[in-house]
């Protein structure tokens, strides 16, 4: 597994709700935008706010380590932002725009398991100041995503 939200996203203390028969996911958030490497991308102005899918999280299973680039190293699309350790691999984590490294969630580095409990929300990974947004256009929205990957 190699590899937009607007306010804070509160649906996300309940990653799952429950129905009749058992638990039912979330879909992943309509404000974003995600590749095909499993990164999703919010858009705040030019701030872009990466982080990685529930199923990428679901797929790595239990994290046990995230490194990210260092604040302030700039960036071109395609480029990794760092990785992602987990119990059963490690992936490298993509940028599809090119920027600069504004904010790391050090909050990751007490807890990575945030990854697994609460990807869109508080397991956010980076926030990068973007040169040009348009390579997002090309990156699928909420319905096709959720479509491709549904999470179990």
């Amino acid at each position: 597994m190699r590899g937009l939200l607007a306010a804070p996203f509160e649906a996300t203390i309940m990653a799952r709700i429950l129905s009749v028969g058992g638990v039912r996911p979330m879909p992943s958030p309509s404000n974003c935008r995600f590749a095909e490497s499993h990164e999703w991308f919010r858009v705040e102005g030019d701030v872009v706010t990466i982080g990685i899918t529930q199923f990428a999280a679901n797929e790595l299973t239990d994290i046990t380590y995230v490194e990210m680039k260092s604040l302030g190293t700039a960036l071109e699309p395609g480029e990794t932002v760092g990785e992602v350790e987990s119990v059963k691999t490690t992936s490298d984590v993509y940028c599809a725009v090119g920027g600069e490294i504004i904010e790391v969630n050090e909050a990751l580095d007490e807890d990575p398991s945030l990854l697994n409990s609460d990807p869109f929300g508080e397991g956010w990974l980076i926030k990068i100041r973007a040169t040009d947004l348009s390579p997002l256009e090309g990156l699928m929205d909420q319905p096709t995503y959720d479509a491709q990957y549904p999470v179990d």
